[in-house]
């Protein structure tokens, strides 16, 4: 959406998929341009867009106008996503973090590790809407691309994996180059889940050491992860290692739509 003078005042992205499920969107307005209806605008196309879908849109940053906006159309906040981040510059993540007997960290081995990594990453997120639905073809999408450096991918086992051994928790960190995240390359906590049978062992705080260990490693001065908000455990587990909250996205769902 754009003024008279061609400036861009507001954008909405919408994917529709396979026509099947909820329709997803999202939608900015430039603040300089916000009060003056063109959220609502473009809130209606993508309404149209949808048609009797439900219709889930994001929202970047929780701000009032963006939730007037969504409450006043019928919409319900169903998701609220933190980025939070920490500064590296300094600090000395241990590398190698006390475990319990037995447990042993290495790095995944592709080709030998996926099926046992994406078990204990269906239970370690069970409810969660995205990352617990993995399936082996998502997982070698990623492997493939260039970003993807096994060095940076963490397993923690009770015994041998070659042998019978218990994937119990991982680690996946993530580099983003500079212009990706900010003008320098950040780090990035890309997953890290523990199963449930293993909660308790201290292996959250004990990966997420020997993961900010590596990313320090590769010079890197910040690191950045996303959580959902209401994930009460990992929010608190990563505020005591150091992490802040930076900024936060919200979903807004239309469970049908309201036209004859």
């Amino acid at each position: 959406m754009r003024t008279a003078d061609g400036e861009l005042a507001g954008y909405a992205r919408f994917e529709g998929g396979d026509g099947t499920g909820d329709a997803e969107a999202e939608l900015v307005v430039a603040p300089e341009h916000r009060r003056r209806g063109l959220g609502r605008a473009l809130l209606t196309r993508l309404e149209e867009l949808a048609g009797p879908r439900p219709l889930r849109t994001w929202a970047h940053g929780d701000l009032p106008g963006s939730a007037a906006l969504a409450s006043g159309a019928g919409y319900e906040q169903t998701r609220v996503l933190l980025q939070m981040r920490r500064d590296l510059t300094g600090v000395e993540p241990d590398p190698r973090p006390a475990l319990q007997e037995g447990v042993t960290v290495r790095t995944f081995r592709p080709g030998l590790d996926e099926r046992a990594w994406l078990r204990a990453n269906a239970r370690a997120f069970a409810s969660h809407p995205e990352q617990g639905s993995w399936t082996l073809e998502d997982l070698r999408l990623r492997e493939a691309e260039p970003w993807f450096d096994p060095a940076g991918f963490f397993l923690a086992w009770r015994g041998d994996p070659d042998t019978g051994g218990t994937l119990l928790g991982s680690h996946w960190t993530k580099v983003h180059p500079p212009g990706d995240e900010g003008p320098e390359a950040v780090g990035e906590i890309y997953v890290l889940g523990i199963d449930p049978d293993a909660q308790g062992l201290g292996l959250g705080r004990a990966l997420t050491d020997v993961g900010l260990a590596h990313l320090r490693g590769q010079g890197l001065g910040s690191v950045l992860l996303y959580v959902d908000e209401d994930n009460t455990a990992a929010v608190a587990l990563y505020e005591r290692t150091g992490f802040s909250r930076h900024a936060v996205d919200v979903s807004w769902r239309r469970a049908a739509s309201r036209r004859g």
